[in-house]
């Protein structure tokens, strides 16, 4: 007997939630998110395009997916930097040039992290905001060991890295301009 599939079946039973972000997240290293669909999600990972339907109730949960997980490699990549450093100063450097590198390589998945629309600011989903706090913690904390005292500052470190970052990424400088302006910037911050 001739048995028919709607999927054109390159996922293992079980194992579509998975295939479905993996090839979501491949086209967001090339596409911005805003034109992301569950239609080419489902192309991409060579299933039914009614599959994706499966894991994301509409194309916002694929959304948040992506910014989730896109959240997710910003904070190991900030995290793996600040470890990997020696001295306060340094590792306030190295995670600082590490979310910079971030947003100049993965831009578009850098935009999806901070889209207001998928990640509404003070009402992150269940799985974003523990990530926001480890960002914010691996932060706050290398900031205060390198002398940075207050919460105020910790907010313009993370605004001007932020801000380097997406200037960065969108053409306005190189990135090693970039870095060399936040090594600046860091240096004159834990002078005063």
């Amino acid at each position: 007997m001739l048995r028919m599939s709607s999927s054109r079946g390159t996922y293992h039973h079980g194992q579509l939630a998975a295939a479905l972000e993996d090839a979501a997240m491949q086209l967001l290293e090339r596409l911005p998110a805003t034109e992301i669909s569950l239609r080419e999600v489902a192309r991409a990972a060579n299933v039914s395009h009614n599959a994706p339907y499966h894991h994301f109730t509409d194309r916002l949960g694929l959304l948040r997916v992506l910014a989730e997980r896109s959240m997710r490699e910003l904070t190991e990549a900030v995290e793996s930097a600040i470890a990997s450093a020696a001295g306060p100063a340094q590792r306030l450097r190295a995670g600082g040039a590490a979310y910079i590198s971030f947003a100049v390589a993965h831009p578009h998945a850098f935009n999806v992290v901070y889209d207001p629309l998928v990640c509404i600011p003070s009402q992150p989903s269940a799985a974003m905001a523990p990530l926001i706090e480890r960002l914010e913690r691996a932060l706050g904390e290398t900031a205060h060991a390198a002398g940075l005292g207050d919460a105020a500052e910790v907010r313009a470190l993370w605004g001007m890295v932020h801000g380097l970052g997406t200037l960065c990424a969108a053409g306005h400088f190189t990135e090693p301009e970039a870095l060399a302006a936040s090594d600046a910037a860091l240096a004159r911050l834990r002078s005063d």
